[in-house]
């Protein structure tokens, strides 16, 4: 979806008048919770409106969000959030919903708040009617919501509200320190990348610098985190085997086997003496005092494996890597912490295509061809495509959108730019 930019107009006139009504500390950031272990799931709580959405969008020219000109922009927003706290700040908004039909003091005070971060020009406060919420401010809180990753409805419900008294403080401190994340994840950056942010659970792909497409993933769960990373892909893996790691044999495997001596044969996963060892029987093994790692785990290829159809590989030191899944039904939610680490993607084919498009004549074709042979098959990538996962609660875009996004690993302060986050408990 498009990122709106900001109207950057003399904001500073209303500051002082409102500085008394900053809230003295940030707003907590907070996710409505939207591995690799793919078992029968309950449905996550799906939301009425999705906040994101999958889809290409190269007709739209839109600006990716990681470019050769991520730096300057940030740059430019830093710059110009600091004028907003020089100036007093935004006022806070009373705890009341906004609709189509709100009319009143608090309708002028939000065109107040929409005007101070430049979501409405300077002279949408001098309307002939100012308590009359419009088609204008409408449209300003629908560009505001996108900013914010919350769903478009273009009317203040709760998210949004809270998200508007988030104080400018807090904000320029964020872009703050996402500054740094940015200078580095954009070194080496290539003609055509895959750029995965973990706050914003998205997913896009991009080609000079501008997206093709757009998706959004699963990523680790708080205390299973994905890591953040810098690489480029290697290979396209067609129903891929799963090659268990032992940390979720141990977390997952054995205590579900345990508890249902079938579910191994359920789930076809097949336990081996070594990785080139024999197939063992599981029932011969006294699980409760073998450590995990003794025998091999893998899963055989199907519409049932934990990876999906297809797996996108890249070198890393974390064993992870993007794939599809068989529980579509996570798309579904606004808030999806719901791996083991690795990334999860929704409408996969459309990236697989473009990653290998035109590579020894493949098209959408032979990836139907592909998956329908049944057959696990690798095919290396022949073009240079970069990979990051990122992990930016803050950015701006070349096209001058500032975006924002919770904490969800709770990293900000912590100077964390790569590498794998420590696990949260709760």
């Amino acid at each position: 979806m498009s990122e709106l930019k900001l109207h950057r107009r003399s904001i500073l006139l209303l500051g002082a008048a409102w500085a008394a009504g900053l809230a003295s500390q940030a707003h907590a950031q907070t996710t409505e919770t939207t591995s690799s272990i793919s078992t029968p799931a309950p449905k996550p709580k799906l939301n009425s409106t999705l906040a994101t959405h999958t889809g290409i969008v190269a007709d739209k020219g839109e600006a990716a969000m990681l470019t050769l000109g991520s730096e300057e922009a940030l740059t430019g927003a830093i710059a110009h959030y600091q004028e907003i706290v020089a100036g007093g700040g935004w006022p806070t908004l009373p705890n009341k919903k906004v609709g189509k039909t709100t009319k009143g003091p608090q309708i002028v005070l939000l065109r107040q708040r929409l005007v101070a971060e430049g979501y409405l020009p300077f002279d949408a406060l001098t309307v002939a009617t100012p308590e009359v919420f419009d088609d204008e401010m409408s449209q300003a809180i629908t560009a505001f919501q996108i900013n914010h990753g919350v769903a478009q409805t273009g009317t203040v419900g709760d998210k949004t509200l809270a998200e508007l008294n988030v104080p400018a403080e807090a904000r320029l401190a964020a872009l703050q320190e996402n500054l740094i994340r940015v200078q580095i994840y954009s070194k080496g950056i290539m003609e055509r990348m895959i750029l995965v942010n973990i706050p914003s659970m998205q997913l896009e792909t991009s080609h000079l610098d501008r997206v093709y497409s757009r998706h959004n993933v699963v990523v680790g769960k708080l205390d299973r985190p994905s890591p953040a990373l810098m690489s480029k892909v290697s290979d396209v893996n067609f129903n891929p085997y799963w090659k268990i790691p032992a940390s979720i044999v141990e977390k997952d495997i054995v205590p579900k086997y345990l508890a249902d001596s079938s579910y191994l044969a359920q789930m076809h996963i097949r336990v081996f003496d070594g990785v080139d060892g024999p197939e063992i029987d599981p029932s011969t093994i006294d699980w409760s005092s073998t450590p995990p790692e003794r025998y091999f785990f893998r899963q055989d290829p199907g519409d049932f494996n934990s990876l999906g159809l297809v797996k996108i590989n890249f070198p890393n030191e974390f064993m992870v890597y993007m794939h599809d899944t068989p529980h579509r039904e996570l798309f579904g939610g606004n808030a999806r912490l719901e791996s083991s680490g690795c990334v999860r993607i929704d409408q996969v084919k459309t990236v697989v295509d473009w990653v290998l498009d035109g590579q020894n004549g493949f098209d959408s074709a032979t990836y139907d061809a592909n998956i329908a042979s049944h057959e696990n098959s690798v095919v290396k990538v022949d073009a240079p495509i970069g990979v990051r996962f990122m992990y930016l609660t803050a950015w701006a875009t070349e096209d001058g959108a500032v975006n924002f996004r919770p904490d969800v690993y709770g990293l900000d302060g912590t100077g964390f730019v790569l590498g794998q986050p420590e696990p949260k408990t709760n």
